[in-house]
C-alpha cells in the first residue's frame, strides 16, 4: 500500500510537533494523489519566516515551550470569532481565582448593553507557571451581537486584554436571481479591449461601454475583468495584473483622462497638448500584436498633469478632500512610494536602493515629500479619479439593468517591492514567497514571488489589513472573484534560495477570512466566487458552499480518473462554470494545440514533448467524443474541425448551460475566435503575458464599440441566453 500518512515516529519528532503547532504542514498530497514529506530544512525555513526559530534542538525546544505556555496563559486570542445569532463560547486563561469579565464596545462606538456570561474553569486543568497557575474560562458571546467588527475586552484581576471581536453571518444570502436559477456574464481582460477612443489600452471609459453594451446587446448579468489593482507611477510597468504593488488601491494606468471633469475647463493652450499627446496613443490602439503599457502611460501621464492643475470647483475640492479623509493614511503610503519611486527611481532588492535604506517614515523621506508636495498631491489625486471612475463604471452596469454588474479579480498578493510592502513589512513573512507546488498548471511548481501575509500578525490586529482590503473592492463591484482562494485555508511558502517545489504550506483561519468576505459580500448585496483550482483539498469546496461563496469549475478540467469528461450534471452547483480560463489559450487556440507549442518552445514540460503531445492529441478526442455523445455537437463536425470550429467552442458553451451551476461565464476571446493565449503560468518576459490585444483568429485587431455587433459574439450571447 502507498505510503498516505507520516509514520508515528516522524510525527513524535520535536520539529515537526513545533510545525504543527504553528500551522506549518510538515506533508500533503499533490493534485495526483501522490503523497509527499517536506525536508527538515524546508520547515526550518519556513518557520523562520513566522519569526520562530527552529535551526538547532535547543530553539525546538524553547519555540515549542514557548507556544504551550502562550497558549496557557494568555488572556484572549488578538482576533476572536463569532457566528451571528449564535452563543459562542471564547476560552480565556487566567490567573487561579480571579473571576473573568467582557465587555463589548459595538463598531458603531456604542456599548453593547446585553449580558455577557462567564463559565468559570474548576482549576482541575491549572498550568503552573513560576509560583503561579492558570486556569482556563470561558466568555459567552451573546447570539443578539449584531453583525460587525468590535472590540472585546476580557479582563481578570488587574490583568485587561483588548480583542478584535468579527460577528458574520453564517452564509451569504444569494441574488434573488441566483437562489432557484442561473445568471451568466462575460470574462474579459480590461486591458486588451480597446475603444477606437482609448490611449491604447482598454480604460475605465472602454470598460463602462463594455458593461452596457454586454448587458443591451447579450443581456448579460455581469463582466468579470482581470485584476485592476495599484501598480508603479512611471515606467516600465509590470504586465502582470496579478503582481500589484497594492492591493488595496486601484490602478491609474486605466484613467481616461477627458472623462475627469476639468477637462472641460482646460485651457486652449493645454487642450491642444493633451489632444496632441494623445494622438501619439493611435498606432497603439491598432496594433494587433502587442499591447504596449510604456507607451500608453508615457502620453497619458503628461496629459493628467495638465488636467491636474486646472482648479477645481468648491464642491470637487471638498469631494476630493472627504475622499483623503475617508482614505487616511493607507492613500497617504501609497503616494509617498510613487513619488519616492517617481524621485529616485525604481526600487530594487539591493541595500544600496531607496526601498531598502529608508523606512516610510524616515527622515529622508519626510524630506522628500516637503519638497514635493505637488506630486505627492498628484498621486492622491489620481487615486481618486481612479476610484471614481471606476465607480462610474459600475453604476453605469447597474443603470443598464445588470443585476450583479463589474466582478472584480483579486491577486493572491503584491510585489515584493511595492508599496504594501514598504509601508507596512510587519504584515508580511521575512524570506519567504509564495507559489504553488507542481501541478497541471505548471509540472516545475510556481513561485509568484509575492510575499505572504504573515498569519500571526493578522491575529494579533483583527485582520484589519483584509477588512479592509475587500471593503474598498467592494466599493467598486457587484462581485468578487478571489484568485487562489486555497490561500485563505493555506499557501505554498517557497523559502528565498529553493525552488518552487521546495516549500509547504502554512495554514490560515479560513472561518475568520471567510466570515469578513461574508460581511463585505452582504453588507453590498454582492457575490463571492473563490478559484479553487489545482492541489485543493476537497473540503474547500464545501467550506466555500456552506458560506454561500461559489467555487469554480473549468470544462476542460472536469475529467474523471480515466480522463473521460464528466457530464455537466455532476457539476458543483455553488459554482462559476466556464470553458477555460485566463491561464489557459483561447478555446481555438487549445484546439489547435497552442498550449503544447508554447511549452514546447519555453521549455516548460517535465516530460518528453512526445508525450504530452499525444496525452494532448487524447484529451482533445474525448472533447469531441463526449460532445457527441451529449448530443451537444453533430458528429459532422468532426469530418472538418477547423470549418466547425465556433459549433465546436458552442457546443462547449452548451454543456455549461446543462450544468447547475449559478453562475456560467463565457470568455470574450472564446466570443471572437481568439487563438493566442494571454498568460503561460511560470514565466514572465519568455512570453508575453498580459500583453495580446483583442483580436480575432486571423489577428485583426478588435474595438469595444463594435465588440457586442460581431455575428460570432452574438450567437454566443444568445447561446447563453437559451
Amino acid at each position: 500500500m502507498d505510503q498516505k500518512t507520516e509514520s508515528q515516529e516522524r510525527l513524535a519528532r520535536p520539529l515537526i510537533k513545533l510545525a504543527k503547532l504553528s500551522n506549518v504542514a510538515t506533508s500533503y498530497t499533490g493534485q495526483t494523489g501522490e503523497f509527499n514529506e517536506i525536508d527538515d530544512d524546508v520547515i526550518v525555513q519556513v518557520l523562520d519566516a513566522l519569526g520562530i526559530n527552529a535551526a538547532t534542538d535547543e530553539e525546538i525546544a524553547n519555540s515549542l515551550n514557548e507556544i504551550v505556555k502562550q497558549g496557557k496563559t494568555r488572556l484572549v486570542s488578538g482576533t476572536v470569532f463569532a457566528l451571528l445569532g449564535e452563543e459562542t463560547k471564547v476560552i480565556v486563561h487566567h490567573l487561579l481565582g480571579r473571576i473573568p469579565q467582557a465587555s463589548i464596545r459595538l463598531e458603531d462606538g456604542t456599548d453593547y448593553s446585553g449580558h455577557i456570561g462567564v463559565a468559570e474553569g474548576d482549576g482541575s486543568t491549572a498550568y503552573p507557571e513560576g509560583d503561579s497557575f492558570y486556569v482556563s474560562s470561558s466568555i459567552l458571546i451573546p447570539d443578539d451581537v449584531p453583525m460587525g467588527y468590535h472590540t472585546l475586552t476580557v479582563t481578570a484581576g488587574e490583568d485587561s486584554q483588548k480583542a478584535a471581536l468579527i460577528v458574520a453571518p453564517a452564509k451569504v444570502p444569494l441574488p434573488e436571481g441566483l437562489v432557484n436559477g442561473q445568471m451568466w456574464g462575460w470574462m474579459a481582460q480590461l486591458y486588451s479591449v480597446r475603444s477606437h477612443a482609448s490611449w491604447g489600452v482598454g480604460d475605465f471609459s472602454d470598460l463602462g461601454l463594455l458593461l452596457r453594451d454586454a448587458r443591451a446587446k447579450t443581456n448579460a448579468d455581469y463582466m468579470l475583468i482581470n485584476p485592476v489593482h495599484a501598480a508603479e507611477p512611471v515606467t516600465p510597468l509590470t504586465p502582470s495584473p496579478y503582481l500589484p504593488d497594492s492591493r488595496r488601491f486601484v490602478n491609474f494606468i486605466y484613467i481616461r483622462p477627458e472623462d475627469v471633469p476639468e477637462y472641460a475647463d482646460l485651457s486652449e493652450q493645454a487642450r491642444e497638448k493633451v489632444e496632441q499627446l494623445h494622438q501619439q496613443t493611435e498606432a497603439l490602439n491598432a496594433n494587433a500584436d502587442f499591447v504596449n503599457r510604456d507607451a500608453m502611460w508615457q502620453a497619458k501621464m503628461p496629459a493628467l498633469w495638465e488636467v491636474f492643475l486646472v482648479p477645481r470647483s468648491p464642491e470637487r475640492e471638498a469631494q476630493f478632500s472627504a475622499y483623503k479623509a475617508e482614505q487616511g493614511p493607507d492613500l497617504d503610503s501609497y503616494a509617498m512610494w510613487c513619488v519616492a519611486y517617481d524621485k529616485w527611481g525604481a526600487p530594487e532588492d539591493s541595500p544600496e536602493s531607496w526601498i531598502k535604506k529608508y523606512a516610510i517614515a524616515s527622515q529622508e523621506v519626510r524630506e522628500l515629500i516637503a519638497e514635493n508636495q505637488d506630486t505627492f498631491e498628484f498621486y492622491r489625486w489620481l487615486e481618486w479619479v481612479a476610484d471614481t471612475q471606476l465607480a462610474a463604471a459600475q453604476q453605469s452596469a447597474k443603470n443598464a439593468g445588470m443585476p450583479i454588474g463589474l466582478m472584480l479579480d483579486m491577486a493572491v498578493g503584491v510585489h515584493p517591492l511595492g508599496s504594501d510592502v514598504w509601508a507596512k513589512p510587519e504584515q508580511f513573512a521575512k524570506g519567504a514567497t509564495v507559489g504553488a507546488p507542481p501541478d497541471f498548471y505548471n509540472q516545475q511548481g510556481q513561485d509568484w514571488s509575492q510575499p505572504p501575509l504573515n498569519p500571526l500578525y493578522l491575529e494579533k490586529t483583527g485582520y484589519r489589513a483584509y477588512v479592509d482590503l475587500i471593503h474598498h473592492m467592494f466599493s467598486g463591484a457587484g462581485a468578487l472573484r478571489i484568485d487562489h482562494i486555497l490561500g485563505l485555508f493555506r499557501l505554498w511558502w517557497i523559502p528565498e534560495g529553493n525552488s518552487a517545489g521546495q516549500g509547504t504550506y502554512v495554514g490560515y483561519d479560513s472561518d475568520i477570512m471567510l466570515g469578513i468576505l461574508a460581511i463585505e459580500a452582504t453588507r453590498a448585496n454582492g457575490v463571492v466566487i473563490g478559484e479553487d483550482l489545482g492541489v485543493v483539498p476537497p473540503y474547500v469546496a464545501s467550506a466555500l458552499s456552506s458560506h454561500g461563496l461559489l467555487g469554480s469549475v473549468i470544462e476542460w478540467f472536469e475529467k474523471d480518473e480515466k480522463g473521460e469528461f464528466r457530464a455537466p450534471s455532476t457539476y458543483r452547483e455553488f459554482a462559476m462554470a466556464s470553458v477555460t480560463t485566463h491561464d489557459l489559450p483561447p478555446t481555438a487556440g487549445y484546439l489547435n494545440y497552442e498550449h503544447v507549442q508554447i511549452r514546447e518552445r519555453l521549455g516548460l514540460l517535465a516530460e518528453p514533448v512526445e508525450d504530452f503531445a499525444r496525452a494532448a492529441r487524447v484529451e482533445h478526442a474525448a472533447l469531441l467524443r463526449f460532445l457527441v455523445e451529449g448530443g451537444w455537437l453533430e458528429s459532422a463536425a468532426l469530418d472538418d474541425e477547423k470549418a466547425h470550429e465556433q459549433d465546436i467552442i458552442e457546443a462547449m458553451h452548451k454543456v455549461l448551460k446543462d450544468s447547475k451551476s449559478k453562475l456560467l461565464c463565457a470568455a470574450i476571446v472564446d466570443g471572437v475566435g481568439e487563438r493566442r493565449s494571454q498568460n503561460q503560468p511560470g514565466t514572465n518576459n519568455e512570453y508575453p503575458n498580459w500583453r495580446v490585444p483583442l483580436a480575432d483568429g486571423e489577428k485583426r485587431p478588435l474595438y469595444a464599440e463594435e465588440l457586442f455587433d460581431l455575428p460570432r459574439v452574438r450567437s454566443l450571447g444568445s447561446l447563453m441566453n437559451a
